[in-house]
C-alpha cells in the first residue's frame, strides 16, 4: 500500500471518529460531555508521548526557573485537560446559541469595542489559541459586532467544511488565511472587525520578536493592515474560571511606535502584540496550547 493510501485511510477513519465524538457530545449533558472529554484527555496526556513530551518541554523553557519538574509535569496534564474541556462547547456550539450564549459566558470590560462600533470605526482583534476562541469569535458576532477571522484552513476539507459551517452558524466569517486578501480588505474598508490569530509559527511574513526570552516568529499581519488601514489593534481573550463559565478580557488598544523607522517599528509594533499574548499565558498557562512547537523556526535558520 502506497504512502497516499494509507493517509487517505487514516484521514477517514480520523474524520468518521470526529463525527461520532461530535454527535456523542452533542446528545449529552454538559457536564456528562466534560467529564467524558476530560477523562479521554487524562487517557491522552499518558498515551501521546510526542504531545505530552513537547508540552513539558515548552513549559519548562518558559517557567523552569520558577516552577519543579513535578510542577511543570502537573501542569502540563491540566493542558490537556483544558483543552478537553473547552472542546466540549466548541463541539456543542449550535446547542450554545440555542440556549443562549450568555448562559456561558461573561464580560463587563468590553466598552472600547463598543465606543469604537458606535463611531463606525473598525480593529484588528487579536488572540490566540488560548481560553476557548472559537467561543470568543461566536460571542462577539452574537452581541452584533461585525465579525470576520483569518483562518487557517484545516488539513482535511471535510473537517475545514464542519468549523467554517460552525462559524458561520455563530455569526461570523471565516476568511482562509492566504487566500482572502480581497475579502479582508474590503471588511476594513467597510469599517469591521477582523479577527486574526498569530500566537504559532505558520508559513506566513513575519519577524522574530521574544516571546517567554525566545526568539519566535511571529506574523506582522495585525501590523501591517492596522497602519494601512488606520485601525486599532485590540488584544482580547477569553477564559475558562472554575466554575466552568467563561470570562472576556480586553486589553487596551495597543500604541503603535512610528518612528519613521518602518523595519524597527515593524519588529517593535509585533512585539507589543505578543508581550499581549505573553502577558495573559502568563497568568492563565494551562490554557495555552503549549503543545504546539511555537519556536520551531530560529533566525539562524530563517538566514540559510
Amino acid at each position: 500500500m502506497s504512502k497516499r493510501s494509507r493517509k487517505r485511510i487514516k484521514n477517514w477513519f480520523i474524520y468518521i471518529f470526529v463525527l461520532f465524538i461530535v454527535k456523542l457530545l452533542r446528545n449529552l449533558s454538559r457536564i456528562g460531555a466534560i467529564k467524558l472529554m476530560r477523562l479521554m484527555g487524562s487517557i491522552v496526556f499518558r498515551l501521546a508521548k510526542r504531545e505530552r513530551e513537547k508540552t513539558i518541554r515548552h513549559l519548562t523553557w518558559a517557567f523552569g526557573d520558577k516552577k519543579t519538574e513535578q510542577q511543570i509535569e502537573r501542569l502540563a496534564k491540566q493542558v490537556f485537560l483544558h483543552f478537553s474541556t473547552v472542546a466540549v462547547d466548541a463541539i456543542r456550539m449550535p446547542l450554545v446559541l440555542k440556549e443562549g450564549i450568555d448562559k456561558y459566558v461573561r464580560t463587563d470590560n468590553l466598552p472600547k469595542l463598543d465606543k469604537l462600533l458606535a463611531v463606525g470605526k473598525g480593529a484588528i482583534i487579536i488572540t490566540g489559541h488560548f481560553g476557548n476562541w472559537e467561543l470568543l469569535g461566536a460571542y462577539l458576532a452574537q452581541c452584533g459586532y461585525p465579525l470576520k477571522v483569518v483562518g487557517t484552513s484545516a488539513y482535511d476539507n471535510r473537517l475545514d467544511k464542519m468549523i467554517v459551517e460552525t462559524r458561520n452558524l455563530a455569526g461570523y466569517e471565516n476568511i482562509a488565511r492566504g487566500k482572502g486578501t480581497r475579502e479582508i480588505v474590503r471588511h476594513l474598508r467597510s469599517k469591521g472587525f477582523l479577527g486574526i490569530l498569530i500566537d504559532q509559527d505558520t508559513k506566513v511574513d513575519g519577524v522574530f520578536v521574544n516571546f517567554f526570552k525566545r526568539p519566535a516568529h511571529t506574523a506582522v499581519g495585525p501590523v501591517v493592515l492596522a497602519e494601512k488601514f488606520n485601525v486599532p489593534i485590540i488584544p482580547v481573550f477569553i477564559r475558562l474560571n472554575r466554575n466552568l463559565l467563561y470570562e472576556i478580557e480586553a486589553f487596551d488598544p495597543i500604541v503603535c511606535d512610528n518612528t519613521g523607522d518602518p523595519e524597527k517599528d515593524l519588529i517593535s509594533n509585533t512585539q507589543k502584540c505578543s508581550d499581549a499574548y505573553e502577558q495573559i499565558i502568563s497568568r492563565y498557562p494551562s490554557q495555552w496550547v503549549w503543545m504546539h512547537e511555537r519556536w520551531k523556526k530560529q533566525p539562524q535558520e530563517a538566514e540559510l
